[in-house]
């Protein structure tokens, strides 16, 4: 039974803090969809994502205690939710920072553009619905290597600021900066090839 409303989250965090089993079967059912979405584009694997929901629904049932109600239960779950997945990432293997070279700008000898600047769809073609326009910038997100696929992740999708990233991903804000430069020129060429193909 969904007695909880998501306008008034008073009773839900009430009842949470009590311990009552039917608080969290509603947190769980209620966030997990949303939750698994933003785990699943950071760390690409299916499995990890769904063990990493685990792990981040555990740390908001031990943590429930100290949470003030300041910020939304959503978005202090997200939080949760993106950190246990960080901390996963960075608990794998260091790899060597892959390369978009190939994906930026390329420029002749006097510094002029070789490639074309990318035009809108051909008027003739019929308007991609939004629903189609945003799983192409998700599958065009995906192609980027993994180094700058969480900077634009968690910039621009997740919209947390340059400081909040580069304090999740353990960078400094010029890096961040750098970073997010280079995956939207990347993503913009991934967009505009897969956006000719349609």
């Amino acid at each position: 039974m969904d007695a909880y409303r998501q306008d008034d989250e008073t009773e839900l965090l009430a009842a949470l803090k009590a311990n009552e089993a039917r608080a969290y079967e509603f947190m769980v059912r209620e966030y997990s969809g949303r939750l698994l979405a933003v785990i699943r584009g950071i760390l690409r694997n299916e499995e990890d994502a769904r063990e990493c929901l685990q792990e981040a629904f555990l740390q908001a049932f031990r943590a429930i205690e100290r949470f003030e109600g300041r910020a939304k239960l959503s978005s202090w779950l997200h939080r949760i939710a993106v950190n246990a997945a960080l901390m996963r990432l960075r608990s794998r293997k260091r790899k060597a920072e892959a390369s978009i070279d190939d994906l930026l700008p390329q420029f002749d000898g006097n510094e002029g553009r070789i490639d074309p600047a990318w035009q809108p769809p051909r008027e003739e073609a019929p308007p991609l619905e939004a629903q189609d326009r945003k799983e192409i910038i998700h599958e065009a997100i995906a192609q980027l290597p993994e180094n700058y696929r969480n900077v634009i992740l968690l910039r621009d999708i997740q919209e947390l600021s340059t400081d909040e990233t580069a304090a999740a991903l353990d960078l400094t804000p010029g890096a961040v900066k750098v970073r997010l430069h280079r995956a939207r020129a990347a993503l913009r060429v991934l967009l505009k090839s897969r956006l000719e193909d349609l």
